[in-house]
């Protein structure tokens, strides 16, 4: 009788090997909902999305320098061979860090960002000193994309202000390898526009000068002479580096950057983001297999870069959460 030969047992495989890269929800390719027709209060159309962002939010303990900002990108070298993904550093090795110093301001209660209002300022700094005005940024950030297109965004000043409507496409909450939507109804402008020298301040601001500004926002103010403050008392210093060019084909490229929060002053890191985002016209005019290509890339990344991800948050709502008492999130 033959004897029997033992069998060497078969060394596992990488854990990471192991779990399919297969997405975990749909495709939001083609998937986006079309606006219904509607106007604003002057009968001028409501706004129709004119960006795409994807975002990754960040655990901020792996960037402590400017070259570790581009240890990022080849976290996702990988996952861009594997979709035809071109991914270049030329030119940006060069490119400095941005400094920015941002602010948030609300009601004691959150009422603006429980409404999924946001408020900040911005200041860009070079050689540590500031450069140019401050500016205003506002938004309403929902999942629902007809309420936010019908949010009318527009301040009432006399300067001219920008608007960016984005749709932005995030991880899901809880696990990795799918994709959630947030949109984001945007308005800037620097500060100099509204004629009110005393909004972006780090002191104590009128709610009332403030909805003059944001007329929409008097559907939250509960009475006159409310005040709105500096959210957690704390100001952020945002530091963000442009790392390389993603081009998808078919004419849909853009530039990928990461970028950290930490508090101003004691520089303690909050929380990081990689983002990169492309502005379109014409929705129909985008290429499906490009589009394809970008979801692909971002479900593969996720877990290229797992390392790094911090499931379940924004850096909004990061700032909002500094001194406790979380407030309701939209996001």
């Amino acid at each position: 009788m033959p004897t029997a030969t033992a069998t060497a047992p078969s060394r596992p495989k990488d854990s990471k090997q192991l779990r399919k890269r297969e997405p975990v929800t749909p495709s939001w390719v083609g998937r986006v909902p079309q606006l219904k027709p509607a106007q604003y209060a002057d009968g001028m159309p409501i706004h129709k999305p004119e960006y795409i962002c994807c975002k990754l939010i960040l655990r901020p303990n792996k960037f402590h320098s400017r070259e570790s900002f581009f240890d990022f990108g080849k976290v996702f070298k990988e996952p861009a061979k594997e979709h035809g993904v071109k991914y270049t550093t030329e030119g940006f090795i060069e490119q400095p860090v941005k400094i920015r110093e941002v602010l948030f301001v609300d009601t004691d209660d959150f009422r603006l960002y429980n409404n999924a209002f946001i408020l900040r300022r911005r200041i860009p700094y070079k050689d540590g000193f500031p450069i140019g005005e401050p500016e205003i940024v506002f938004k309403f950030r929902h999942p629902d994309l007809q309420m936010c297109a019908e949010t009318d965004m527009r301040p009432n000043i006399l300067g001219d202000h920008r608007v960016k409507f984005k749709v932005q496409a995030l991880p899901l909450k809880e696990k990795l390898g799918g994709i959630r939507l947030l949109f984001s109804h945007n308005v800037q402008f620097p500060r100099s526009a509204i004629g009110i020298s005393r909004i972006g301040q780090e002191s104590a601001l009128d709610m009332d000068a403030v909805v003059q500004v944001f007329p929409v926002l008097a559907r939250v103010r509960k009475q006159p002479g409310e005040k709105i403050k500096l959210v957690s008392d704390t100001i952020i210093e945002e530091v963000l580096q442009d790392i390389g060019l993603l081009d998808f084909g078919d004419g849909l490229s853009c530039k990928a950057n990461v970028a950290i929060w930490r508090t101003r002053g004691e520089h303690r890191p909050l929380i990081g983001e990689f983002a990169y985002q492309f502005r379109f016209q014409d929705r129909d005019k985008l290429s499906k297999d490009a589009l394809r290509r970008t979801e692909a890339f971002f479900i593969s990344l996720q877990y290229a870069a797992e390392d790094y991800i911090n499931l379940g948050a924004t850096k909004t709502a990061t700032v909002y959460r500094l001194l406790g008492n979380p407030p309701k999130s939209h996001e």
